[in-house]
C-alpha cells in the first residue's frame, strides 16, 4: 500500500463524513427508536470506516480486501435502514438526501477499491 495511513484514503474520509451525516439524521428520530432503527443505522454507518481502518491495519491485500467487502456489506445494510427510515417518515428529506448521497459515493469507492485489490 502506498499511503502512510488509512486516514489518507478518500474512501475512509468519505465514510467518516457519512457517519457524521447519519448521526445528524438520526438526532431527530423519535425517542422510541433509540434502541431500534437509530442504533442500527449508527452501528452500520460506524462499521464502514472501522472496517476500512482495520483491514488497512492488517497490512495484507487479502485481509484488506476482506474487510473492504465487510464495509461494503455494512453500506448495503445502511442503505436498507435509511430507506426504511425514509418510508416511515422519520427524517427530513434534506438530511436523508445528504446521507444517501454520501452513501452512494462511499459504495462506489468501495466497489472500485475491492476491484483494484484483487
Amino acid at each position: 500500500m502506498t499511503t502512510k495511513s488509512y486516514r489518507d484514503l478518500i474512501v475512509w474520509q468519505k465514510s467518516l463524513n457519512l457517519v457524521l451525516a447519519t448521526y445528524e439524521l438520526t438526532k431527530c428520530f423519535p425517542k422510541e427508536e433509540l434502541f431500534g432503527l437509530t442504533t442500527q443505522i449508527r452501528r452500520a454507518a460506524i462499521s464502514i470506516p472501522s472496517n476500512i481502518a482495520e483491514g488497512y491495519g492488517r497490512r495484507s491485500n487479502g485481509d484488506f480486501r476482506r474487510f473492504l467487502l465487510i464495509a461494503k456489506g455494512s453500506a448495503l445494510e445502511l442503505e436498507t435502514q435509511l430507506l426504511i427510515a425514509k418510508e416511515l417518515k422519520l427524517t427530513e428529506d434534506n438530511k436523508f438526501t445528504k446521507a444517501e448521497s454520501l452513501l452512494i459515493e462511499v459504495a462506489k469507492l468501495l466497489y472500485c477499491f475491492v476491484k483494484k485489490i484483487k
